[in-house]
């Protein structure tokens, strides 16, 4: 629905008339000239291809244009031939001069018809490796962007700027820009043929196509908004869409099937009164257009009739002046239809472009490099302030310091900044104040992939992708072998459950990854972590999904991948960090108590209510 279907003008009595089959209208670009000059820096390479593509244009249709004139030779001869008959004159038909002409017209219309082939194939080349950088580009970008971009933005408007406008700005590009080459062409030559012929019936033409245009210009104007209203409601559709199929799961099980429907229902709804609208606005020009077209090729047949009958213009001239009506209306209708190409595919490579110009994570030159730091896991957070929002802080002086190899517990309530903290450790974020340091190495002094690579991060929500068991354990550390992977399997007391599976280690799994249980995938994720062997682990909830007997698997893992590391572990079951070697206890972005499990017990406040909340929960 985002391309409505474009119709091939065509002409003559009875067709569908001058202007007929325009396109759609399309929202126009909000810089059409910026965004142009972006786009044809992607095109420059081609430049060469490109010029020789436009010269095939030019000479196919200067080839297609002289085809009536040299027609009018062969009928003229055929007619003086068969008007000599008829008066009883002597002589025959020359057939033999019909027959060259005809001869020479099919080979123009040949070559014509080669070069309209050799630049179509070209430019069509030219189009699929453009698309093919403009989508490389979007995925390089994507890794580039900082998280908060696509907490700002939704996943269907980031995967429609790579299919939707890419394919947009493929097809117009495809189309648009050699034609409106040869439109033009075509338009200039034919004008200057249609003079030749006669002047007189050539300003009957441009009077029909004034009054065509006139009409044009007022549906389209009317037309517009319905156009612009279409593509709004269809950005809503796809987004509520995608959103469902992402969420499938919780919508069913929460019985959210007929709100699901509803919503959509609205939005569709709204998309159809757009779409129908405007369509009927647009359906409304072919009907009319071919009205006042035929009108005027009856005004053609009659004044050429008479000026025939007069002697001032042949019947030959007539069939070819017809026929340059029909190919000079026609490339008016490929200019209105390329106008609204143009418009189209400048509109989607602005958004495009916007996405690849987006401000990227700050990178700053590596004054270390992790191979050469030596890491031995400290980590020291000095003073530390974050907010999402520059006038929100979540995080609002956060201090820490935690010895290599410690078991450090992050716990405090829903929102006390808990998850925040390991995305600053990651440098997911940048912080807002303050400091954060490993092994005296300020985090800024790594590279953010650099620094990656010394964490594991197992989270509540689990990610594994269509593909093996083996493949997704191996994403751990891609240049593993299998040996490493299945000892990593292991490690995680996931070994025996993969050896039960059909296809044990070479089971795919599916996209959602549903054709395993939640505590199996968690399993397969803690794998991947331990397959990564990093120095510093991170736990979030990673043991929520699981049961009970799972539970006690994963801890006896854990406690072994845990062994010589400094781990970070967040976690609501309280029991499960009782043996940690230092418990943050954090709300509203601080730390209100710090201590292992006896000694915050011992203290009876913050944590020791937390703990014991727990247990009363359960009584009840």
């Amino acid at each position: 629905m985002s391309e409505m279907k474009q119709r091939r003008p065509q002409g003559g009595p009875g067709g569908h008339g001058p202007m007929g089959g325009m396109s759609m209208p399309v929202v126009k670009a909000k810089d059409f000239k910026g965004g142009f000059k972006k786009l044809a820096a992607y095109l420059s390479p081609f430049k060469w291809v490109m010029t020789v593509v436009f010269i095939l244009a030019v000479a196919s249709s200067l080839f297609g244009i002289v085809g009536p004139k040299i027609m009018a030779l062969a009928i003229d001869k055929l007619v003086a031939g068969v008007m000599l008959k008829f008066t009883g004159g002597s002589g025959e038909i020359d057939f033999d001069y019909i027959g060259k002409v005809l001869l020479g017209l099919l080979g123009l219309y040949v070559l014509s018809a080669t070069f309209s082939y050799l630049q179509g194939f070209l430019m069509s080349g030219v189009s699929a490796k453009v698309s093919y950088k403009l989508r490389k580009d979007i995925m390089e970008k994507i890794n580039k962007l900082p998280l908060a971009y696509f907490h700002k933005n939704s996943q269907g408007d980031v995967l429609s700027r790579i299919t939707n406008d890419v394919d947009t700005l493929n097809t117009s590009l495809n189309q648009s820009l050699t034609q409106i080459i040869t439109s033009v062409t075509t338009l200039v030559g034919v004008f200057i043929m249609m003079l030749t012929i006669s002047w007189s019936l050539t300003l009957v033409i441009l009077g029909v196509l004034v009054v065509s245009m006139m009409l044009l210009m007022l549906i389209m104007s009317k037309s517009q908004k319905h156009f612009a209203n279409q593509q709004k409601y269809l950005g809503a559709v796809n987004g509520h869409v995608e959103e469902m199929y992402g969420g499938h799961v919780v919508m069913k099980a929460f019985n959210g099937e007929e709100k699901s429907v509803a919503a959509f229902d609205k939005e569709n709804d709204q998309l159809i009164e757009a779409g129908f609208k405007a369509e009927f606005l647009s359906g409304l020009m072919m009907p009319l257009l071919s009205l006042i077209g035929n009108l005027g090729y009856v005004v053609v047949c009659i004044m050429g009739g008479a000026m025939a009958a007069a002697g001032s213009m042949t019947i030959g001239d007539i069939q070819a002046f017809l026929q340059y009506v029909r190919n000079f209306t026609q490339p008016l209708t490929q200019v209105a239809q390329v106008g609204s190409q143009l418009q189209r595919m400048v509109a989607a490579s602005e958004r495009i472009f916007e996405f690849l110009e987006e401000e990227e994570e700050t990178v700053t030159e590596a004054k270390i490099a992790m191979a050469t730091a030596d890491v031995k896991g400290n980590v020291r957070f000095e003073h530390v302030k974050f907010g999402y929002e520059p006038d929100h802080l979540v995080i609002k002086d956060f201090s820490a310091d935690i010895k290599e190899g410690q078991k450090v517990a992050l716990v405090g309530p829903t929102g006390a900044g808990k998850t925040t903290m390991v995305k600053l450790l990651m440098r997911f974020y940048d912080l807002t104040d303050g400091a954060i340091y490993i092994d005296n190495h300020n985090l800024t002094d790594f590279t953010r992939s650099d620094l990656r690579t010394e964490f594991g991060m197992v989270l509540q929500d689990t990610w594994l992708y269509n593909g093996t068991i083996k493949e997704n354990i191996r994403y751990g550390k891609l240049d593993a072998t299998d040996e490493e992977v299945i000892a990593a399997a292991k490690a995680a007391q996931v070994d025996h459950f993969v050896r039960t599976l059909p296809d044990g280690y070479n089971m795919v799994l599916n996209e959602e990854a549903n054709n395993v249980s939640q505590g199996e995938k968690q399993l397969l994720t803690i794998a991947r972590a331990i397959l990564a062997d990093p120095q510093i682990m991170i736990l979030d909830e990673a043991t929520s999904s699981v049961d009970t007997r799972t539970e006690v698997l994963i801890q006896k893992a854990m406690d072994t991948l845990m062994q010589g590391r400094t781990s970070f572990i967040i976690a609501h079951r309280l029991s499960t960090i009782k043996n940690a070697d230092l418990i943050l206890c954090m709300n509203n972005g601080d730390i209100v108590e710090q201590g292992n499990h006896e000694e915050l017990l011992a203290k009876g406040g913050f944590y020791a209510d937390l703990y014991n909340s727990q247990f009363d929960e359960e009584e009840e």
